[in-house]
């Protein structure tokens, strides 16, 4: 009845190395989550680019060269939108649902994702884990020290940011669909063509990635405004981030209750939205090849558009290689600040610059301390907001000269397009999809950089943090 004893003895060696498997992973994601969540990501990059080689994936019914494949890979984990091959038309449907699947597992996030998987092995979020999904939920991320009462979201509130996250991605992506669906049948698309397309252009607009199921992009709906604006909602949605939906969701119009954070995010893109918008629209009117041909109206409209789209959103109805080189340089400054901490948003993020942008008027107010709307903002949170322009800029310049030595290609063009790649927005100057395969290996890994974070990526090599309990000797060497 209890059946063969050796049976039963290798039945529970299996048991044991099953369990001593889980065991690992289950201090794997407490004890290193940061160095979890970038191992998540490689892992997916890989599986992702399988997927896409394989010949099905393609509408010839070819593979996809190992380059193409591990750069659509990359973008769409994370959820970039740049790529190599012309995506309406190179990939099958059952590619084009593997792109879909994987632009939606990217945008949870890399410490939201590793989180999730590490509720899921170890049945429980531990301490260090709390920590490091509370830390992604604010500017603070991964600083020093104890996590104080004023952080956006508490640690006791984890989980509830994870169900916010997730459910507010399924709800949003599927009011946008909503909405967009008749959009597309008044824009001659048939009706089975749209209930495809809808949710693809969804998930697109929300997770900040920028790709089209269509060759011919935006094109079809560049004079449709009700279109392009339900894009550009869905693009601000995802550019604000997961904690900003969660303090909206819990507070809505109560603005005093609203955490630094929110406040922060919200009015620095704002503001950058309107400025973006007008230089734009200041540099580009006379340009006959973007604004030069176009209405008053259209060519307000498509300043506000672009100006939106270069924060992270990544879709275009002009050729951003037409633009005036002073328009990309713009653009490009636009993109390296990008959208809101934890979100689909590449770049260094609308809060790093507002903290700076604090500190400097502190500064030069002569105050002791950077304040905002009656908090402190401690000095490690500036400590980390130079960290992350500090690093963000070399990753940058290094990517730039190297595409620059490979290719020859204009130094300006090269920028533009780097700058998109590290900050995980898309737009192109048509430069990118005549990389040669070193060049796309280079912009890859910039794009991979990007979207992990210059502070995760730290996070995860550090082997541990190590306390000083001694003070070094005070000497001032002269700055400026």
């Amino acid at each position: 009845m209890t059946g063969d004893p050796a049976s039963r003895r290798e039945r529970l060696s299996v048991r044991r190395r099953w369990a001593e498997l889980f065991d690992r992973l289950r201090d794997l994601t407490t004890a290193s989550p940061a160095r979890f969540a970038v191992s998540v990501f490689v892992i997916l990059i890989m599986l992702f680019t399988a997927l896409l080689s394989l010949p099905i994936a393609a509408a010839d019914g070819r593979r996809t060269a190992f380059a193409d494949a591990l750069f659509t890979a990359v973008s769409t984990i994370c959820v970039t939108g740049l790529s190599t091959v012309d995506m309406g038309s190179h990939w099958s449907p059952i590619g084009q649902v593997i792109i879909y699947i994987g632009v939606n597992v990217g945008a949870l996030g890399v410490l939201t994702l590793a989180s999730i998987l590490g509720l899921v092995i170890s049945r429980r979020l531990g301490l260090r884990a709390k920590l490091i999904a509370a830390g992604d939920s604010n500017p603070m991320r991964a600083h020093g020290g104890p996590v104080n009462e004023g952080q956006t979201v508490r640690l006791g509130e984890v989980g509830s940011l994870l169900a916010t996250v997730a459910l507010s991605t399924l709800i949003i992506e599927a009011v946008l669909a909503v909405l967009l669906y008749p959009a597309l049948l008044l824009g001659g698309v048939d009706p089975l063509s749209a209930l495809w397309e809808a949710p693809y252009y969804a998930a697109m607009s929300f997770t900040n990635t920028g790709f089209t199921p269509n060759p011919e992009g935006l094109a079809p709906f560049a004079h449709d405004y009700y279109f392009l604006m339900v894009i550009m909602a869905g693009v601000f949605l995802g550019s604000i981030g997961f904690p900003v939906i969660y303090t909206l969701a819990r507070h809505r119009w109560h603005v005093r209750r609203w955490s630094l954070h929110a406040k922060l995010t919200l009015i620095t893109t704002v503001i950058l939205f309107f400025a973006g918008a007008a230089m734009f629209l200041l540099l580009e009117h006379s340009n006959p090849r973007t604004y030069g041909s176009m209405d008053a109206w259209d060519t307000v409209f498509q300043s506000f558009f672009v100006s939106a789209m270069t924060r992270s959103g990544g879709f275009s109805v002009v050729d951003m290689g037409d633009f005036y080189g002073s328009s990309l340089v713009v653009g490009s400054m636009l993109m390296f600040i990008g959208g809101g901490s934890a979100s689909t948003a590449g770049g260094i993020k609308v809060t790093t610059l507002a903290v700076l942008a604090l500190a400097v008027f502190s500064e030069a107010k002569g105050r002791p301390s950077v304040q905002a709307f009656g908090r402190r903002i401690p000095s490690d949170v500036q400590r980390v907001a130079l960290s992350v322009v500090a690093w963000g800029a070399t990753i940058v310049a290094i990517s730039t000269i190297t595409i620059t030595q490979i290719t020859g290609a204009h130094v300006e063009m090269v920028l533009f397009d780097v700058i998109s790649g590290f900050a995980t927005v898309g737009l192109s100057t048509g430069l990118t999809a005549e990389l040669p395969d070193p060049a796309i290996y280079v912009m890859a890994l910039t794009m991979f950089m990007g979207r992990v974070g210059t502070v995760t990526l730290a996070a995860a090599v550090a082997a541990s943090n190590r306390s000083q309990l001694y003070s070094l000797p005070v000497e001032r060497p002269i700055v400026g």
